[in-house]
């Protein structure tokens, strides 16, 4: 047995495992501290507040990949706290030059390409596309492809809805049965749709004077059948939805916009009409057969985010009375005049302005002709985007969780916003 003392450490190896300042050679094996992250926000103090003093503005960039932008839209938002007092929003992620491509396309050539610009309401898209030709070059439409057009398109504004409302509640934190309801209804337009068109999604039916070809077999008692259960179903959707305590608390007096500034800002659609603006295209301008099928126009009383909800619910019913009409009263005869020329098609040359009311607002094309096969200027006045230029005027003062459901009630559609 050794006499010698045990083994203890010295006093500064007690120090450096205290501190934890140990030296590199007694351990070699301990990685390295990893180096501090790179921030993804920036925070500056607020405007006419010193650096020293408690609040700053947090600012963060959501999207243009984030389950709340409805595409790929980017909102540069400047919290304080959780309060909106900045948000731009920034466009041009999906920009696909659908101007420039109509100049180089004939003007037959250009319908499909219409589809993409909202792909919820691609028939919508194709009316007024064709009826701003059919000004340029003076054709007329026969009476049986009119009510066709007003069919589908009523049929796309209550799909447009539908889905409109279904992601609406989803943003507020609804995780599947609204939506799934809204789908469900959605799945037999399209249905509807793909036995008319051969698509889906992306529909191309309409043509300058006309349609592209008549109806097929049964389609008529489909579409009858699913108009006369959409009453029914929409009673049970506002029994989910319209007292819901959730979806009032986030809707009602949220993102409010008042009439005045709707107005001087050209915003149309549902969301002019929630603010208390009575103006509607197939009203004003009587595109179509609209002035055939009595209907009335909802109107909202307080601007907010809760009569935008309500004024798509109250639209799909009037669409329900003009569909029941128009397909009752269907006229049997041609489907596209025949004086037509749809292949070397060469409108005389002049300018033409097409607009109709899409479901999202005043959809139009601006069309400049020189004679030759092609539009030489080619323009569109899409609602989305349009409408979205208030969208920071709605969300000041909010918080960022109303800001996301202050955007779901405007209804865009990135292809129409950046074209």
């Amino acid at each position: 047995m050794s006499d010698a003392p045990p083994a203890t450490a010295d006093a500064e190896s007690i120090a450096a495992l205290s501190t934890g300042d140990l030296v590199p050679d007694e351990f070699p094996d301990t990685p390295p501290p990893p180096a501090p992250a790179a921030r993804l926000f920036e925070v500056r103090p607020k405007p006419g507040v010193a650096e020293s003093d408690e609040g700053e503005l947090l600012e963060v960039s959501i999207g243009p990949h984030h389950p709340s932008t409805h595409g790929v839209f980017r909102m540069d938002v400047a919290l304080d706290g959780e309060r909106v007092r900045q948000l731009k929003p920034v466009f041009g992620y999906l920009h696909r030059n659908h101007e420039k491509l109509g100049e180089s396309c004939s003007y037959l050539g250009s319908i499909p390409y219409t589809d993409r610009l909202d792909y919820f309401c691609s028939l919508t898209n194709n009316w007024a596309y064709v009826l701003s030709v059919e000004k340029l070059a003076g054709l007329a439409v026969p009476e049986r492809a009119e009510y066709l057009r007003v069919i589908a398109a009523e049929l796309t504004r209550v799909l447009n809805h539908l889905c409109l409302v279904g992601f609406l509640v989803h943003d507020m934190g609804a995780m599947g049965t609204p939506l799934m309801y809204a789908f469900r209804e959605r799945e037999k337009i399209l249905d509807l749709f793909e036995s008319l068109t051969g698509a889906r999604m992306m529909c191309n039916y309409f043509r300058f004077g006309g349609c592209r070809c008549d109806l097929p077999p049964g389609w008529v008692e489909v579409a009858q059948r699913f108009v006369d259960g959409l009453p029914a179903f929409l009673d049970e959707f506002e029994r989910l939805l319209n007292e819901n305590e959730i979806l009032l608390a986030r809707t009602q007096g949220i993102g409010v916009l008042s009439p005045e500034l709707a107005v001087n800002a050209g915003v149309t659609g549902p969301m002019l009409r929630a603010s208390g603006v009575n103006y509607d295209l197939r009203k004003v301008d009587r595109y179509g057969l609209y002035d055939r099928f009595p209907f009335r126009v909802p109107l909202g009383d307080h601007g907010d985010t809760y009569d935008r909800y309500m004024i798509r619910i109250l639209e799909m019913r009037e669409s329900h009375k003009i569909l029941t009409q128009a397909l009752r009263d269907l006229p049997a005869g041609p489907v596209i005049d025949p004086k037509a020329k749809l292949r070397g098609f060469r409108p005389k040359a002049g300018e033409a302005y097409g607009r109709i009311e899409a479901p999202k607002g005043e959809l139009g094309f601006y069309l400049i002709s020189d004679g030759s096969p092609n539009p030489y200027r080619y323009r569109v006045r899409p609602p989305s985007f349009v409408n979205l230029t208030i969208l920071e005027d709605m969300c000041l003062g909010h918080t960022l969780a109303d800001a996301v459901v202050i955007l779901g009630s405007v209804d865009i559609v990135m292809g129409e916003v950046d074209r």
